[in-house]
This record gives C-alpha cells, structure tokens and sequence, in this order.
C-alpha cells in the first residue's frame, strides 16, 4: 500500500510538474509570427526608402537636365529678323530738304538814336524802298548844323580872298604892288577853296549819315523778323541779334538745296526738272528745275550740292519748312530699303547681321545708297530673301548661334507713277500715287499680300 501511495505520489509530482514545464512553450509559441511580422516590415519600410530614394534620384537627375537644357536654351540669344523691303523698279530720285528764301537779309542800323517809328510788322509784304522805320537822331542833326555853319564860314574866307586876290592883280598892272603879294593872295585863295571843299563834303556826309535814320527795304519781299519797338536805343553797326531790326525774306521763288550722291551726279544738271511734296499739302506738287549744281562732290559726304527754285507766287511755300525734293533722274534697278536700326557700325565699316539657314549670323558689309530718315537704301550686299535683324546687340558677332523671331513689316511698294504735270504747283492726286510715301516708308500693296516673302527659319 505504500507502494502504491509512492506511485500516485509520484503521478501527483508529475501532474505538477508538467504544467510547470509546459507553462513556458505555451507563452513562447506565439513570439514566433510576431518576429516574423516585424522583420517583414523593417524589409519592406527598407525596400520603400530604397524605392523613394531612387525616385528622388531620378527625379533631381530630370530637373538636372531640364535645368541644363533651359540653360543652354537660355544662353542662345533670340533675334527678331524681317525681310529687306524692294524699291520699286523705276522712280524720282526723292532726297529731304529745307525750304529757304531766295533772298534773306539782317537789317542793322547805320546810325545812333532812338526808334522814332515802325511802319511794318512781321508778315507784312513790302517793296524796294519801302520806309520800314524812323530813327530820332537829335546829335547827327546838330552835327549837320554846324558843319553848314562852317561851310558858310569857309565860303565867305574863300569870296574875300577871291576879291583880294582880283584886286592884287589889278595893282600889279601898275606895279602898285610887288610880285609876292601877288602870290600870297592867289595862295591864300587856294586855301580858302580847299577850307570850303572840305567843309562841303563834312556837310554831304553828314546829310548821309543823316539820312540812314529811315530804314528802306533794300528788296521786295516779306518782314519775318521785328526786333525793335518805340523808343529803343539803336547803335549803329552789326552788333549781333541785339541790335537787328529787321529780317526782310524774298520767298518768291523759293529755293532748296539738295545733296545728291555721287552715283546720281552725272545725270542731275541745270534745267533738270524737279517738284516738292510737302506734308500739309497732300496730293500738291510744287514744279520747279535744278538752277544750279556746285559741280564739285563733297569730300565729307561725297554728295553733289545742287539747288533747286520753285515758283511761290501765292506763298504757300514758307521758308524753314521741310519738303521732299523729287529729281526726274529717273532711278532704275534693283535697290533695297532696311530700317536704320538694322544696321551695326563697326570700325571695319557698315554691316548688317543676316541669318542663314544654320540660325547663325553672318556680318554682311553693306553700300549705302540714298537716306530717308527711318530706312536706308542698300544698293550692295543684301538679297530679298534674307533675314536682317533688328536692333541687333553689339555683342554679336560672325557665327553666333541664335533664336529667330520674325516680326510683321510693310509689304513691298507699289511701282511708281512718274508723271510730268505743269508748273502750276497743284497737283492732280491720281497722279501721285507712286510717289514715296513721308520719311522712305514704303507704300501698302494695294493687293494686301507679300507672296514674294519666305518664312523665317525655324528653331532647331
């Protein structure tokens, strides 16, 4: 019995027990899956930094080249271009100009005093000889005063020297008086003669100095200058605009001068035919003939000055105005007009910067034909079909690589109509529509294309 006590003893300390020893497996076993877990999300967060990090790899490499290749884009200049405009294919030859008087002339005073009176203002139209004004000169009048005193004093010396002299001769008849005498009398006379010629001519300058206190007009023409008013103090002499008084215009004819260039000297000489337009008369023409050429080019501008008269017997034409002289020379070829600002002056001489179909820029040198203010006619180095740049940048130069932009210009000009009208100065609209157009710019296609025009090179 105690044996068996033993056992369940035995049995008991291992019921006991097995808990004891199967307590720690029953709390090991779930570790397992939890470590698992916890590793496969450190691998995946691992993989997501690997992942996000080469994403932002590429990312940064993209914007590293966009940032590039807009740098590069950047670094290439873009240039706006357009198309050298034609000239037509015959036409005057048109140059700017400045009306002038035919005759201008200063008034200045030729004796001191006050003004006494005016009798023309400005505008006024006067003829030769016409009294302008009065001058008050108190002193040269008493200056001619005693002058004619003197030569009264000298004229009566000389008539009693004449009877002193008559009467001495009459005595050495009867040798009442020696022959010394006789000399000294007829010397005396003498004398006195010359006393009273000097004392005439002090009185006859005098009355011409005197008579200088009328101003007369010394042409026929208009007044277009008064200076002076009643009672200002005039000195005589040309001192400058203080002392001018008048300034008398003759603007019947007018007269321009013109600087042709020397290509077109040898066809311009005296009696050439030639008319003005002028702005504020559109559709008029003013007709007139080259009177005179200075048969001599200018060294400086290599140009050959000309004149030219056009009759203004209504007045219409007023001198300083601005005027288009056109010379029936009758300019024939091919010429070409760009704008002023595309042009680039180097020390090498005038160029242009034309682009080629490589979007490179090539300084192309240039001759220079007529001026028309805005645009310059090129007579050498440039085709139609090129693209000129505009307000091309100093820092260009042969073979730089460039953006191309083109921008809208005028269509080429229509052929020109010559005409030959009277010298009436009126001319008949339907007759001016080839002429040029204010400042060179070129007239509108009446067909509103420009068929004849390429596009601008695209960018590669």
């Amino acid at each position: 019995m105690s044996q068996d006590v033993m056992e369940q003893k035995e049995q008991r300390t291992t019921r006991d027990r097995e808990p004891v020893r199967e307590q720690p497996r029953t709390q090991h076993a779930p570790q397992k899956p939890e470590r698992s877990r916890l590793f496969l999300v450190l691998v995946l967060v691992a993989i997501l930094l690997v992942v996000v990090g080469g994403i932002t790899l590429l990312m940064r490499r993209s914007q590293y080249k966009a940032l590039a290749k807009e740098t590069e884009t950047l670094a290439v200049p873009t240039v706006s271009v357009v198309h050298p405009v034609a000239e037509s294919d015959s036409e005057d030859l048109v140059l700017p100009s400045t009306l002038q008087a035919y005759v201008e002339s200063p008034i200045y005073a030729r004796i001191n005093g006050y003004l006494k009176k005016w009798y023309h203002d400005i505008g006024s139209r006067v003829n030769k000889g016409e009294l302008l004004a009065e001058i008050d000169t108190p002193e040269v009048a008493q200056e001619l005063a005693q002058s004619r005193a003197e030569l009264g004093t000298a004229q009566a010396n000389q008539n009693l020297s004449q009877i002193t002299a008559s009467r001495f001769e009459g005595l050495l008849k009867t040798d009442s008086v020696s022959k010394q005498e006789v000399d000294n009398a007829s010397g005396d006379l003498a004398a006195k003669r010359a006393n009273t010629q000097s004392a005439e001519a002090n009185v006859r300058r005098l009355q011409e100095t005197e008579s200088f206190r009328h101003i007369y007009a010394p042409f026929s023409g208009v007044i277009t200058r008064r200076n002076v008013d009643i009672g200002n103090l005039i000195n005589a002499g040309n001192g400058g605009s203080a002392q001018l008084l008048f300034t008398l215009a003759q603007t019947d004819p007018i007269r321009v001068f013109v600087n042709v260039p020397e290509v077109y000297a040898p066809a311009t000489h005296q009696g050439l035919g030639a008319y003005l337009e002028l702005q504020q008369y559109p559709g008029q023409k003013f007709y007139g003939k080259v009177t005179r050429t200075a048969d001599s080019i200018d060294l400086n501008t290599r140009t050959l000055l000309t004149e030219v008269d056009v009759p203004n017997k209504s007045g219409q034409l007023l001198p300083g105005g601005y005027a288009q002289v056109h010379l029936e020379v009758k300019v024939n070829g091919s010429r070409l007009e760009v704008p002023v600002n595309a042009l680039l002056f180097r020390s090498e001489g005038l160029r242009a910067v034309v682009i080629d179909d490589n979007h490179k820029t090539h300084l192309q040198p240039l001759t220079i034909g007529r001026d028309y203010g805005t645009t310059l006619e090129v007579l050498q180095g440039l085709k139609p079909t090129d693209w000129i740049v505009i307000n091309p940048a100093d820092s260009l130069d042969e073979g730089v690589q460039v953006n191309v932009k083109q921008i809208a210009q005028p269509p080429a000009p229509a052929p020109a109509s010559t005409g030959t009208g009277a010298s009436s100065g009126q001319g008949n609209p339907a007759t001016n529509n080839g002429t040029r157009p204010p400042s060179g710019m070129p007239a509108a296609n009446p067909n509103g294309n420009n068929n004849n025009r390429q596009p601008a090179p695209k960018n590669q």
